[in-house]
């Protein structure tokens, strides 16, 4: 059985932790949600940073709430290019091998190695999962039909709890597929 799945495209964005959010913001500073996402618990807040890498830099890059344990810079490989720099492509979390940049706010700036290419994924609950015959950790492929249909393949997926069915890629994944903000693909197991 094949699945249609939501795609989502995941423009620049920062997650990050209190420690450096007051830091960037001031002491105890909270976020301020500007908008809901579609994981659940998951906004785009109001405030944005800049993210530098030498002379380079992002500017006005939104942070992603809620506030996480590990502050993560998550770009698209064109953002990579423009920076210089060199991000690994890693699953959310995985910041073992994360590169470094810099971020600037309103009161400050920090030093973080968390700068990675955000691996394309798929969320998904436990009743989701199983409903698609699929399990935490495994890889799949999705395609995307239109004008510029593709197919992705090496998809892992993510099941937890708290996660709703929604395959997340980068813009130049979403341009190559033609994508402006969101569409529908199609699971397609191996």
């Amino acid at each position: 059985m094949n699945l249609k799945i939501p795609v989502e495209v995941s423009a620049r964005h920062v997650h990050i932790s209190q420690k450096d959010l007051d830091a960037l913001f001031g002491k105890n500073f909270q976020l301020t949600e500007d908008k809901k996402l579609s994981q659940p618990g998951d906004f785009a807040s109001r405030e944005k940073v800049n993210v530098k890498i030498g002379e380079k830099e992002l500017k006005n890059v939104r942070i992603v709430g809620p506030v996480r344990e590990k502050t993560q810079i998550e770009i698209s490989r064109t953002d990579a290019l423009f920076l210089g720099a060199k991000p690994p492509v890693l699953l959310s979390g995985d910041l073992d091998d994360a590169a470094s940049a810099s971020l600037t706010g309103p009161v400050g700036s920090v030093e973080v190695k968390g700068l990675i290419i955000a691996k394309r994924h798929i969320h998904c609950s436990p009743e989701e999962a199983k409903t698609a015959g699929m399990s935490n950790g495994d890889v799949v492929c999705v395609k995307i039909a239109g004008e510029r249909g593709i197919t992705f393949c090496n998809v892992p997926v993510r099941v937890a709890d708290d996660y709703k069915l929604s395959m997340h890629i980068d813009t130049d994944e979403g341009n190559a597929a033609g994508i402006d903000k969101t569409a529908e693909g199609e699971i397609v197991l191996k």
